[in-house]
């Protein structure tokens, strides 16, 4: 019986364990240089002609790279879209950044549900019980608010859904129409890019912060959480009425 146990808290454990020693490896390693503008700007024609000449390949290639920095959480996700619409174009930058993001997110969600969810319902106080029972109910929406709003760390928000134990799909779509604004931007700005670096200049990283592009996101993150508030509201009128 002792073995069993053992052996069950390993199976929880070690999935996560992994994930941190590579995260700190990367780290160690200095891995986020790779996926800096200037190394993109310096081997950029490298990287058109392998893409040109490995096809679906170069395509594989870039959603797995992708997703492994998203999963590894190596600062660069922004160079990477910005690489996805220069070699793929705005649109299939997107769709191949998009995808890379949500394995790489849905990855570290399924590790943490595994080795957090139990610890979480064990020794949740009242207020974390309270805010699991909203999750519970209106998880999606939760989720969509915090990938729409880009001020929040990826990383970060990949772990909150596993602690209330998220069901798959809906972390999966939240992730996919959430994140999808932003890099839409990215990878629209990694389009003309090869003009940026023709004139000598950099792209503007910060303009997912800047005010023409901001506003709209708050304003979708805010009608993210309107069914929300519109169900919290009934609840409310209902009890009063009864």
């Amino acid at each position: 019986m002792m073995v069993d146990m053992r052996r069950g808290v390993w199976t929880r454990w070690l999935p996560l364990a992994l994930v941190v020693a590579a995260i700190a490896a990367a780290l160690l390693l200095r891995l986020d240089r790779y996926l800096a503008f200037e190394t993109l700007a310096l081997h950029r024609n490298w990287l058109l002609r392998e893409v040109e000449e490995q096809g679906a390949l170069g395509v594989l290639a870039f959603i797995v790279g992708y997703a492994g920095a998203t999963g590894l959480s190596i600062p660069g996700a922004t160079v990477l879209t910005l690489m996805g619409g220069f070699l793929f174009g705005p649109f299939w930058g997107t769709v191949y950044a998009v995808l890379g993001a949500t394995l790489g997110a849905t990855a570290i969600f399924l590790i943490a549900r595994t080795a957090f969810g139990d610890m979480l319902r064990r020794r949740a106080g009242p207020f974390a019980r309270k805010l699991e029972s909203g999750f519970r109910r209106d998880a999606f929406y939760y989720l969509l608010f915090l990938r729409l709003v880009p001020v929040f760390p990826f990383w970060l928000v990949n772990l909150v859904p596993a602690l209330f134990d998220m069901k798959l799909r809906s972390f999966v779509a939240a992730t996919v129409i959430g994140i999808l604004p932003a890099t839409a931007v990215y990878a629209g700005l990694g389009d003309g890019l090869g003009a940026v670096l023709d004139a000598g200049e950099k792209p503007e990283l910060d303009i997912v912060l800047q005010p023409r592009v901001l506003l709209p996101l708050l304003a979708l993150s805010v009608l993210a959480l309107l069914p929300v508030a519109v169900r919290h509201w009934r609840r409310n009128a209902a009890g009063e009425g009864a």
